[in-house]
């Protein structure tokens, strides 16, 4: 099984870099210390898709890069791995497909969840929304720490907490057992990106 050795997981969204460039602001980000990026631009097309990962592949070449959900440019590149979500291929073909070096994470949202991802060869997961916010609603109400302490507890491999993730949160999060944090707007949104990016690390370096 690839490792895992970031704690800190950086998801892309054009949309929420406030008009700048997103290789820029993920460069910024990457320079503060941000070792891995999930590349999730779900409205680009396949070939917008592939000039973008090779733009960050060229630019940031020790950043570990992730596609989600797009296996096929995950395969057509030198990439890190994919990122699944639980309506994506099954995880267990996905698996077979990556080389065994490539990283699997899959997203889920209840600790049943959190077990089927371990039981179909994920290397982590990314469970929520832990808190509130507005890209997540749809996946309905937050599910807490309490629901974060259980699934740390259920399953082996690292679990990363998303939604509504701020520096205080991230430490409250490695607190319930939680490895790590996946982040949109509080890197991309915001205004010191190198800050935000270096308060969040800090936070997390403590012993859960």
């Amino acid at each position: 099984m690839p490792s895992v050795d970031f704690r800190l997981y950086l998801v892309t969204d054009r949309h929420q870099t406030a008009g700048r460039p997103l290789l820029s602001v993920v460069g910024r980000a990457v320079r503060a210390g941000v070792r891995a990026v999930q590349l999730r631009e779900r409205d680009l097309p396949i070939r917008g898709l592939l000039a973008l990962a090779r733009d960050l592949q060229r630019e940031l070449p020790d950043t570990k890069l992730l596609i989600n959900d797009r296996v096929d440019v995950a395969l057509g590149l030198p990439c890190q791995g994919a990122h699944l979500r639980e309506s994506s291929l099954p995880a267990s073909v996905v698996r077979g497909l990556l080389a065994p070096s490539q990283l699997m994470g899959l997203s889920v949202h209840s600790i049943e969840g959190a077990v089927s991802a371990e039981r179909q060869g994920a290397d982590f997961l990314v469970l929520g929304p832990i808190y509130d916010t507005p890209s997540k609603r749809e996946f309905g109400p937050p599910l807490g720490l309490r629901i974060l302490e259980q699934a740390a507890r259920t399953v082996t491999i690292p679990i990363f907490a998303i939604g509504g993730i701020t520096a205080v949160r991230a430490r409250e999060v490695r607190q319930a057992g939680g490895f790590g944090v996946a982040v949109l707007s509080a890197i991309l949104s915001a205004s010191n990106v190198e800050q935000a990016t270096e308060e969040l690390l800090a936070a997390m370096e403590i012993e859960p």
